[in-house]
């Protein structure tokens, strides 16, 4: 039991995709939810904004682009 429990990991970040960050990142803020940094763009793929969700956890906000 004690290998099995060693091969499991913990994971503490969440990704979810918004059709619209801008609106998402403005209803959000609105409600006093804690946004962390800025927009950032990764490539021609995506737009991200984190936040901290419950328990510490990160949820990335992500807007498919191109």
């Amino acid at each position: 039991m004690k290998e099995r429990c060693a091969a499991i990991r913990r994971t503490d970040d969440v990704a979810v995709v918004v059709d619209d960050l801008d609106d998402t990142v403005t209803r959000l803020r609105r409600r006093g939810v804690g946004l962390l940094g800025g927009v950032v763009r990764y490539g021609n793929a995506h737009r991200l904004r984190d936040l901290r969700g419950p328990a510490g956890v990160v949820v990335t906000l992500a807007e498919r682009i191109g």
